[in-house]
């Protein structure tokens, strides 16, 4: 039972680790996706919400910024634009 309890413990730990990882990095990419659109004429909180949406919608192994992959994703763009009232 000590084994099995271990072996519980050990999993969550990796699981949990793994999820700070991700969140990390996610929160890397959404802060250079707000940066980029510092300039915007919307509230900050649109554009870190956008941000996110957009963040959501890319693969997790994706390799170009938010900002690169909006260009060649409209339909994603426009989604997360009215989600996050953009427009």
């Amino acid at each position: 039972m000590k084994f099995f309890m271990s072996a519980i413990l050990v999993v969550c730990a990796l699981f949990l680790a793994s999820l700070a990882f991700t969140g990390t990095d996610d929160m890397k990419w959404i802060a250079k996706c707000v940066s980029d659109n510092a300039d915007a004429k919307v509230a900050s909180e649109v554009v870190t919400k956008y941000c996110t949406c957009m963040n959501n919608k890319m693969g997790d192994n994706e390799t170009l910024s938010i900002s690169a992959w909006e260009k060649t994703h409209q339909a994603e763009m426009k989604e997360c634009e009215k989600e996050a009232g953009w427009k």
